[in-house]
């Protein structure tokens, strides 16, 4: 898998995400929504690999998480995530719900409406969204 294929995961999952919300399918909405935004996040880490270079042994091991705040931190992001939720107060509150996703979902079998459309707002509101400043640094 590259950073193409990582992308390419990206819109197709918020795609599936959005048919599952849209049919009260919330459960499965929540889960592939995260899903969308662990692909970008690792889009971001996959930029940093030049072709041919051997990976840092850190960075390989440290991307195979699923949190969403650590791999913020592998792409570099955190110091740039921090002056975004000074700038601005709906991304902060934005990155505020989606940090709460975890691939733990997955066994969730009640998710509750409000909260998927919070998170689906969150990630992928146009002005402050998290998934379009992500896109930014891919």
């Amino acid at each position: 898998m590259n950073k193409s294929d990582l992308e390419t995961l990206v819109d197709l999952r918020v795609k599936e995400a959005r048919i599952l919300l849209d049919n009260k399918c919330y459960e499965g909405a929540y889960y592939l929504l995260g899903y969308a935004l662990e692909c970008a996040i690792k889009a971001c880490i996959a930029k940093q690999i030049k072709e041919h270079d051997f990976p840092d042994k850190y960075l390989a091991n440290a991307s195979y998480t699923h949190k969403l705040g650590e791999l913020l931190g592998v792409a570099g992001l955190k110091q740039k995530l921090g002056e975004k939720e000074n700038a601005d107060e709906e991304f902060k509150l934005n990155w505020a719900v989606a940090k709460e996703w975890s691939e733990d979902a997955r066994y969730k079998n009640t998710i509750e409406k409000t909260k998927v459309k919070d998170f689906f707002y969150a990630v992928i509101n146009d002005k402050s969204g998290i998934l379009i400043w992500i896109k930014n640094w891919w």
